[in-house]
């Protein structure tokens, strides 16, 4: 294993790459979303409003304007955890500025044998693996340039993309059962 280093410390690779940047997403929730005001106003009933001028969407919006793609895809669980279900109400923000962001229900995940954890891919040359623990709190990232855990992240992502449906659609579907 790669040392760990601090997520800051990749951040850069978000305005640097060339090309496409994709998030496999495996967790159930994350400790920094649930820390969140929005969460604990979503878990009441409040629907979380877009935020266009947040950073990651401003990057996103700019990236994608000059032709690089933002891609990602979320395992969910049958049914969706409090957490999934937040992701894919907030996804809309990250939607509309150029995101494309998928899910794959976890039985799927699992059959194609995905990695059973979260990653960043840039331009199909860079894996961030993201090391996250019992808690959903990052610990750090590995960033490995290794061709052998690169072509696994790659392929891994080429064999659920056409399996994902759009986040929207399914969050449609949550919204009307609940």
């Amino acid at each position: 294993m790669a040392p760990l280093i601090p997520f800051e410390e990749i951040a850069h690779l978000f305005a640097e790459f060339q090309h496409t940047a994709f998030r496999l997403e495996t967790r159930r929730g994350y400790a920094t979303d649930r820390a969140g005001t929005r969460f604990q106003a979503f878990l009441h009933g409040v629907e979380p409003l877009p935020e266009p001028e947040h950073p990651w969407n401003v990057n996103v919006r700019e990236r994608t304007a000059r032709g690089a793609q933002f891609s990602r895809i979320r395992i969910v669980d049958e049914p969706p955890t409090d957490g999934q279900r937040f992701l894919m109400a907030t996804a809309a923000g990250n939607v509309a500025a150029g995101e494309d962001i998928r899910v794959l229900g976890r039985a799927e995940a699992e059959r194609l044998a995905l990695p059973g954890y979260d990653f960043w891919l840039f331009d199909s040359r860079t894996l961030v693996r993201m090391h996250i623990d019992d808690t959903d709190t990052t610990l750090g990232v590995e960033l490995l340039e290794d061709p052998a855990a690169v072509l696994a992240a790659c392929r891994a992502r080429d064999a659920a993309w056409p399996l994902a449906a759009p986040s929207a659609a399914l969050w449609a579907q949550v919204r009307s059962s609940v």
